[in-house]
């Protein structure tokens, strides 16, 4: 299994992005799909959660900004970003499970088999 995150980069307060994540080696529609991010100095964190039926999960923090979606005919799960603010800076990370969890394990690391290598996303103000 491979997972490929891109769409990374440096934009202004107020700015949007759109992250990517291909997925490869797996089938893709009985995997939920989760982003996390990491910021300097600090632990990695949730930030969105897609099942397989593609019913959605927010941290706090993103909702109304973010949204998660996810393509099963292009094996791809995307983050919109919009409204980004500098505290969203941070290595962000796609990360994938076999078969759905309850909405409160969703936010855990370690109910994930799989992650991506992660990609850069910097805030400025």
């Amino acid at each position: 299994v491979q997972l490929q995150a891109f769409g990374g980069g440096l934009v202004q307060a107020g700015g949007s992005l759109r992250l990517s994540c291909a997925a490869s080696g797996l089938t893709f529609s009985s995997y939920a799909m989760g982003w996390f991010r990491q910021a300097p100095g600090k632990e990695r964190e949730f930030v969105a959660h897609i099942r397989t039926s593609g019913g959605k999960f927010y941290t706090d923090s993103v909702k109304g900004r973010f949204t998660i979606s996810r393509d099963n005919t292009k094996n791809m799960v995307y983050l919109q970003m919009n409204s980004l603010k500098p505290e969203d800076t941070a290595v962000y990370y796609c990360a994938a499970r076999p078969y759905d969890l309850i909405w409160s394990a969703a936010a855990r690391t370690d109910e994930y088999n799989y992650w991506g290598q992660g990609t850069q996303v910097t805030v400025s103000s």
